[in-house]
């Protein structure tokens, strides 16, 4: 990978990262509220909406900038060893996926961890949150739920990424020449929305560990768990607590996302 297209993928990642998460934070917080174990309106309901938006808004672009480099870097390693078929297209999207996703959480999950957690309790302010939990748990509670948070985006990436690539692959050969950059966040909407309903249990046991009281059998992180007590209390319905916000953040989200992205690094390279 040129250090041309590092950059590009760096600057075009982050500037992506910070539109959609700035842009559609009062929908995140909804979901995280519709989620959360104390339900929505004692988690806060409509009010301070924007609550954990400094959180957001310190990690999306290191996030982000994290997660397309490394997808970039290991997509133009592996096409330039062993998969460079084109049948091989869709396994290199998804192992440069899914390694872009375990580097991008060392990032996402303790500004997530803080951003959720004032997301449920609005009296409390991000620093207030940043600091209890460090005096609770230490840093190895800004990191609760990294494992969960992996086992949910790398499937989530297994089908938006693969199926974005495709969209854009199959557009791009109806029309004879490469996408506009609105035509690939068409299809990164259309990818997002998919994934992101597939995946709403794993959201739903992701939010619930990191909300959970320390010490609690929930906090320990055993997504089976998590997911038959919720299955237990609430049914099919609280498995897919908060999808209809988070369909509609991730698929709105991958038009901005992915559209600025591929705008961004285009007119870098």
């Amino acid at each position: 990978m040129e250090r041309q297209e590092f950059i590009a993928a760096l600057v075009a990642g982050g500037c992506a990262g910070m539109c959609v998460d700035l842009t559609l934070f009062p929908l995140d917080t909804i979901k995280t509220r519709l989620q959360s174990q104390q339900g929505f309106y004692k988690a806060g309901g409509f009010r301070g909406i924007y609550a954990g938006v400094p959180s957001a808004a310190v990690g999306s672009f290191p996030n982000a900038a994290a997660f397309f480099v490394t997808y970039e870097c290991t997509k133009s390693l592996l096409r330039a060893r062993a998969l460079s078929a084109p049948h091989m297209e869709p396994v290199t999207h998804m192992i440069a996926a899914s390694m872009g996703e375990i580097v991008a959480c060392l990032i996402r999950v303790p500004t997530e961890v803080v951003k959720q957690r004032t997301q449920a309790s609005p009296s409390s302010s991000t620093y207030q949150v940043l600091l209890a939990t460090l005096r609770e748990e230490g840093v190895r509670g800004l990191y609760r739920g990294y494992r969960s948070t992996v086992i949910r985006e790398i499937p989530f990436s297994l089908v938006q990424f693969p199926l974005w690539e495709y969209l854009k692959s199959l557009w791009s050969r109806r029309q004879g020449h490469t996408l506009y950059s609105w035509q690939s966040a068409v299809c990164g909407a259309f990818a997002g929305a998919v994934a992101a309903l597939v995946t709403t249990p794993l959201d739903v046991a992701k939010t619930r560990i990191m909300l959970a009281k320390a010490g609690t059998a929930t906090a320990s992180g055993n997504i089976p768990l998590v997911l038959y007590e919720v299955w237990k209390s609430r049914g099919l319905a609280g498995l897919f607590a908060g999808s209809i916000p988070r369909v509609t953040f991730i698929s709105v989200g991958g038009f901005i996302f992915l559209g600025a992205y591929e705008k961004v690094r285009g007119s870098m390279l």
